[in-house]
């Protein structure tokens, strides 16, 4: 099918079908995908929002949602950026099927994710593998304004070289000033030498990257896990979760029903007026305290000495262990998964539930 040069009167909507016109690979098992459409309306969307499309797999039609990764600054053309999983069908379909001149069903754009929705002065976008397409299309559209900006863009990968966009989005910030890039990598790749953050993003990364993280508009995309671990870690640094932004979706099991967004999950975070009780086994003093009080702090006020260093997570210094009952732990690396298996807490990053016992 060919595109006509001269678009049709309006904008696109899902009653005409999305031809493919391209297809580009960008790192291992992630390719993009260019739309257009075949009467050559434009594109109308925010940025951030996402596509649902009807995948024709054996067995009947399936329907997959994707975030936009283009900008609506650049309106003649779409595209949707997507990683194989290994259990994913409609992502390795169109990796398998897909060329350009085929046509798909598609539903949208919908989402709220997005910050023309939510205007500020700064942002922090905390984004991991490819949770970065919605980021590329909200910083695209603020490069395309030409205006100077404030953002802190963190992106997580496994390795340098499963990066996505990053070759665009360093052009991008080598052109207008404000755009600040931080990549978090977990390792290294062979005989390359890599000069950034390494490990697991967390709060200590955080106060360096953007040390006045409180003050900016926050958008985080990527596995549940990841959205829960810099929820938790911004809520005990006291940010306010009212500036705080997920990408949550579900697609349409079915032609016809509108996209619908899911609600923010509501975390089981430490509550200021909920008392827990903390028993120090081997003193045979027992505190009790809010569950926003740390045991460290709860040990200290009961005149129990705990040796400490950082009180943030990361030396491991007060580590105890963890005898019985439930703490709320958010560490920086003070801790191996080995040892929170065993029992063992950092006493001046965890926050006692109901009624605890440590080994002290």
């Amino acid at each position: 099918m060919t595109t006509s040069l001269v678009a049709a009167s309006g904008h696109w909507t899902d009653d005409e079908a999305l031809e493919c016109v391209s297809i580009l690979p960008e790192t291992p098992n992630v390719i993009t995908v260019c739309f257009q459409s075949p009467s050559g309306r434009p594109f109308d969307f925010k940025a951030g929002q996402f596509l649902t499309l009807e995948l024709p797999v054996p067995g009947g039609p399936l329907y997959r949602t994707y975030t936009i990764s283009s900008s609506p600054s650049r309106p003649m053309s779409l595209t949707l950026t997507m990683k194989a999983q290994s259990d994913s069908i409609g992502t390795r379909w169109m990796m398998d099927n897909l060329k350009p001149g085929m046509t798909l069903r598609a539903l949208g754009p919908g989402g709220r994710f997005t910050a023309a929705d939510h205007p500020a002065e700064k942002y922090l976008l905390i984004s991991a593998g490819s949770g970065i397409t919605p980021m590329m299309s909200m910083v695209t559209d603020f490069y395309d304004r030409g205006r100077t900006c404030d953002i802190v863009f963190v992106n997580c990968a496994r390795k340098p070289s499963e990066i996505i966009f990053r070759e665009r989005l360093e052009h991008m910030a080598s052109r207008i000033e404000g755009l600040d890039l931080r990549w978090v990598v977990a390792e290294r790749d062979k005989y390359k030498p890599w000069t950034g953050y390494q490990g697991q993003f967390n709060q200590l990364m955080l106060g360096l990257m953007a040390p006045d993280y409180l003050e900016r508009e926050v958008f985080c995309c990527g596995p549940e896990g990841f959205m829960t671990a810099v929820r938790e870690a911004l809520a005990g640094l006291g940010f306010d979760m009212e500036h705080y932004h997920q990408e949550s979706f579900q697609a349409p099991g079915t032609p016809g029903p509108e996209l619908v967004e899911a609600p923010l999950p509501e975390d089981d975070l430490p509550e200021e007026d909920v008392q827990a009780e903390i028993l120090f086994d081997i003193s045979g003093v027992s505190a009790s305290c809010p569950e926003t009080d740390t045991v460290l702090a709860a040990a200290r006020g009961a005149g129990v000495a705990i040796p400490s260093g950082c009180t943030f997570g990361v030396c491991g210094t007060c580590k105890v262990k963890k005898l019985e009952g439930e703490v709320h732990m958010v560490h920086n690396g003070g801790i191996t998964e080995e040892e929170i298996e065993e029992g063992y807490i950092l006493a001046c990053c965890s926050n006692p539930r109901g009624k605890v016992t440590v080994e002290l």
